[in-house]
């Protein structure tokens, strides 16, 4: 499965603070369609993801009845990206 989509970096300050960005919720159905097949355990899908001319392996995360994508400082530095920038995301399911 393959998707793309906009949405805006923003930060998490908990124990372990990172950058994410959420998925919309139109998406969001289609991956809960396939997640039972490709999940790991607590609900995480693993997923390759490309942001301008970075690519790199995550695991969305569920939150709040959808998916997060965590954004890696290494991609936000090669691509220059901050907090509050809205980036296009193209994910595909792995």
């Amino acid at each position: 499965m393959i998707i793309e989509f906009s949405g805006i970096i923003w930060f998490w300050k908990g124990p372990a603070p990172h950058h994410f960005v959420t998925v919309p919720v139109e998406q969001c159905g289609d991956l809960k369609a396939v997640s039972g097949f490709v999940t790991y355990g607590w609900g995480m899908i693993p997923v390759k993801v490309r942001i301008g001319k970075t690519e790199f392996k995550t695991s969305l995360f569920p939150k709040n009845g959808g998916y997060i994508v965590p954004i890696k400082t290494t991609v936000r530095k090669a691509e220059k990206l901050e907090e509050g920038d809205t980036v296009t995301i193209h994910l595909e399911v792995i």
